[in-house]
């Protein structure tokens, strides 16, 4: 039956794995408010009530992951040196580190092409991704790796983007075998090779693997100014395609692409509140830093209070969906909770930063511009913080006003 615009997602077997929190917070500077990231996380060894089958205790292949992306995003994608190129020409090399690393294909088994990292180490990827504000498609080449598994079709090399991204969109998959429809605001669609596909059937969900070259691609950008474009499939014929497992449905894509942008905002932020704190404690103004004044202090502390808020709930959505064996009700509680919150720290916390660095933090010579753009335009891709919040409260309201507090107490 095929899946409708309001349908949530259904319980989807996908791969069991190995268990851990996926968010990793050294960086942080927390002492402005007096926390530690022990104050997120529960002591190693004991569950979370209501929950004894999870942990949060990060797992050691995971910091691996998290360790090499980070040394290779230092290395050739630095935020302050990619923002003075102007042309492009970190990303060849960039790309081809990680693709060598198997970062790229890390959600594609190895016997379809990829790595066959979990998806705990592939969420830490994320939040890595996010704290150096990334400008090329690796989220989108990650996530179109794990669908194509998810039909367990092989996944080809080089840059990928995913379709639809938008709740409502729509691609058609035709009795001819082709593809027919728009997609509007696929990210890095202009600079992918390919295009993982989720379209809908006469008799189900179809995922194609399809040439970008096959498609109609228009122009258009982002906030931060990359690529986010309208691509239309006129009978595209796919190089590969298969049947989605019973049921996968669109809601299922929606989850996993909203929890990615989460662990990225929250990375983003985490670079963010790192950025503020030493402009001000190094910015004098009458004779002492700005950073002594009450005024900056109470908006950093702030500041501080998002960015441990979006760590806090997009880790614990990573991990539920990372522990678990299927795209169930816990997952898109958790899902739609850690879009909605992180939309809603991406807002208060980019006027913040703004606010403490003045002028010079709209410049293009400066690097806060890369982190904080970007991360507000995460908040409408893959469904905004309205449609979330729109869906978890038709859940709710669903089930009734005595489930409400069990179902909150659960988690």
């Amino acid at each position: 039956m095929m899946a409708g615009r309001d349908q949530v997602a259904q319980p989807l077997q996908i791969r069991k794995i190995c268990p851990g929190a996926v968010h990793r917070c050294d960086s942080l500077p927390m002492a402005l408010l007096g926390l530690t990231m022990g104050s997120l996380r529960w002591p190693k060894g004991q569950t979370r009530p209501g929950n004894e089958k999870s942990t949060v205790v990060k797992g050691e292949s995971d910091h691996i992951v998290a360790e090499l992306a980070a040394r290779i995003f230092a290395d050739l994608a630095d935020p302050q040196t990619v923002n003075r190129v102007h042309d492009g020409a970190w990303k060849a090399s960039f790309w081809q580190a990680l693709s060598d690393a198997g970062l790229t294909l890390a959600w594609v088994p190895e016997k379809l092409g990829g790595a066959d990292a979990s998806l705990a180490e592939g969420f830490a990827l994320l939040g890595v991704a996010g704290r150096f504000a990334i400008a090329a498609p690796l989220a989108e080449t990650l996530l179109a790796g794990w669908l194509l598994t998810c039909a367990e079709l092989e996944a080809p090399a080089g840059t990928m983007t995913v379709a639809p991204c938008r709740p409502f969109d729509r691609i058609i998959f035709g009795k001819d075998a082709t593809l027919s429809g728009r997609a509007f605001s696929i990210p890095f669609a202009a600079e992918a090779q390919n295009l993982a596909v989720m379209a809908e059937s006469e008799t189900g969900i179809v995922v194609a693997l399809v040439s970008a070259r096959d498609c109609t691609i228009g122009e258009g950008q982002n906030l931060a100014g990359d690529p986010s474009n309208i691509v239309r499939f006129e009978r595209v014929k796919p190089l590969r395609y298969a049947r989605a497992p019973s049921g996968f449905d669109h809601a299922a894509l929606m989850i996993m692409g909203s929890v990615s942008r989460s662990l990225q905002t929250a990375g983003a932020l985490e670079s963010i509140l790192s950025l503020t704190v030493s402009y001000a404690n190094e910015r004098v103004a009458f004779d002492r830093p700005i950073g002594k004044f009450q005024a900056v202090q109470q908006n950093l502390a702030r500041l501080a209070g998002q960015t441990a808020a979006a760590l806090a709930v997009s880790a614990s959505a990573a991990d539920t969906i990372a522990q678990s064996d299927n795209l169930d009700g816990a997952a898109f509680l958790e899902a739609a909770s850690a879009k909605i919150r992180c939309a809603e720290a991406a807002t208060e916390g980019a006027g913040i930063a703004h606010q403490v660095f003045g002028a010079i933090g709209f410049t293009k010579e400066h690097v806060l511009h890369r982190f904080t753009l970007r991360m507000l335009g995460w908040r409408d891709e893959f469904g905004s913080e309205s449609y979330w919040a729109a869906e978890l409260g038709r859940r709710v309201a669903k089930r009734g006003a005595e489930e409400f507090w069990p179902m909150v107490a659960a988690r």
